[in-house]
């Protein structure tokens, strides 16, 4: 069922990572994204038991580090300072790529430029000449985690989306992406289209209107 919450306007970041950190499996192993995924770590339960990882060689990352709490070693991939829970470990970059190569990591939380609507992921380099790659671990995460959260804003700022039929930049993975994350909806990738799977201050109608992908609507809530 899509739930269309109407009695309110888009998601600011910080909404739509603790939607992020809601959705996560309780005891999975997870790999935040450099970037506005970062926010997720700051809204996980413990009670649910899920162990961060980062690709520079850390498990059981805790919320950001601030004031005195901050050690200049302690960062994680993005160098943003971080603590440490009961039972961190620290291990070798080769070491933290094999987790990720080899579908050790149960979900990871992604940026992007565009997502298709197959799944397709592009989030490395716009193809503008003068556009400064950056790859990083992107692709390792992309094709070794079993499920590819993404964090990203609907819209370009010129107002086109970017949920698309398919994606015109460098692609990082091919039909890698689960779910959706932006300011207006949260959309799962099936395999027959788009599933809306709730709206934040706009009509799932209204914004399928404005997509170019087939797109899923259940009886709304």
């Amino acid at each position: 069922m899509t739930v269309e919450h109407l009695d309110r306007g888009p998601l600011n970041r910080d909404e739509m990572a603790q939607l992020v950190a809601r959705d996560i499996p309780a005891g999975s192993y997870v790999n935040l994204g450099i970037g506005q995924p970062t926010r997720v770590g700051d809204f996980l339960d413990p009670a649910k038991n899920i162990v961060l990882h980062t690709e520079n060689g850390m498990l059981n990352v805790g919320p950001e580090a601030h004031g005195g709490d901050i050690d200049p070693d302690l960062v994680n991939a993005g160098k943003v300072p971080v603590t440490e829970l009961p039972g961190a470990s620290y291990f070798h970059h080769a070491d933290s790529f094999a987790m990720m190569r080899g579908g050790h990591l149960d979900v990871c939380v992604l940026g992007a430029f565009q997502v298709a609507a197959d799944g397709d992921l592009a989030n490395w380099h716009t193809g503008e000449p003068d556009a400064i790659p950056a790859v990083g671990g992107a692709m390792d995460l992309a094709t070794g985690a079993k499920d590819v959260f993404v964090m990203m804003s609907l819209f370009t700022k010129g107002g086109a989306p970017k949920l698309v039929p398919a994606c015109t930049y460098p692609l990082t993975g091919v039909r890698c992406v689960s779910r959706v994350y932006t300011e207006h909806a949260l959309f799962v990738i099936t395999g027959d289209g788009v599933e809306v799977a709730e709206t934040f201050g706009s009509r799932a109608a209204d914004l399928a209107a404005e997509l170019a992908v087939p797109v899923i609507i259940e009886e709304t809530a």
